[in-house]
């Protein structure tokens, strides 16, 4: 990724409109607003698929209707399990046409309300029950092979031992970098992480929303509502904590806290 996940570069997180949005249009212009800010200020976008299951706009639809500028080391498309095998190549297509490179592969939210690829559609025989990400992964490099650099969630909540072992096979299926789940403080499976990966970009999640029963969903355990937290003090922290990473920024609120975050690295 031009180690641009370990260059001082921050990946802000860019929800979609939801398709049955009240105020669609207010959203569309919100949403190119949002991305074409941050081209400008040379960050990273990262556009979600369908976050927590809500029906959204594709981020590859969004760039392909407002014409957006894309620049390749500035643009990562989210790209979960929630799909059917013609949409799947109808993004993957679309990404290669705009070139779009970078891609944060997770077997993602689901509802009643979005198919889901089924094992046969990706060739993943034998006991698979489900498609995970990592037969995503898989499908997408024998499919697309060099056109994507593609990145995993890595989740510091769940117990080390079993994460790890997830990691491995995302490693092994193609991943190349790393995004964490958010964290607030200094985590000890994170810097684990970091002394098995030495060589593997890993990018740090910082949660930037006074929203603490959205970060306890998030993370899967309670944060008590009464907690001090304060996302831009933490950020600064994170960042002089994790120096060698990069940093993706979810919920960042683009009138108050865009502005600040250009003077945080140190």
């Amino acid at each position: 990724m031009r180690n641009h996940i370990k260059d001082k570069l921050y990946h802000i997180e860019i929800l979609p409109p939801k398709q049955n949005s009240e105020k669609l249009e207010a959203d569309i212009e919100l949403f190119a607003e949002k991305y074409n800010r941050v081209m400008e200020s040379g960050y990273c976008a990262c556009i979600t698929d369908n976050a927590m299951g809500h029906l959204s706009f594709q981020g590859t639809e969004m760039i392909e209707e407002l014409e957006l500028e894309v620049r390749p080391e500035q643009v990562m498309i989210h790209l979960n399990t929630f799909h059917t095998l013609e949409d799947l190549h109808n993004i993957l297509d679309t990404c290669v046409a705009k070139g779009i490179k970078y891609l944060l592969v997770v077997s993602g939210d689901g509802s009643e309300r979005l198919p889901k690829l089924q094992p046969a559609d990706v060739g993943a025989g034998g006991k698979v029950e489900s498609v995970t990400s990592v037969e995503l992964l898989s499908y997408i490099n024998r499919k697309y092979p060099g056109k994507f650099t593609m990145g995993v969630a890595f989740n510091p909540y769940e117990p080390p031992e079993h994460e790890f072992d997830k990691l491995k096979r995302k490693l092994d299926a193609g991943a190349e970098f790393i995004i964490t789940q958010p964290i607030i403080e200094k985590n000890r499976v994170v810097d684990e992480l970091l002394e098995k990966y030495p060589d593997v970009p890993v990018i740090v999640e910082a949660w930037m929303s006074k929203k603490l029963h959205l970060l306890s969903d998030a993370v899967g355990y309670e944060i008590p509502e009464n907690t001090e937290f304060d996302p831009i003090e933490t950020l600064k922290m994170l960042i002089k904590l994790y120096p060698n990473c990069g940093f993706y920024l979810s919920l960042l609120g683009f009138k108050t806290q865009f502005p600040l975050i250009k003077d945080f690295w140190v």
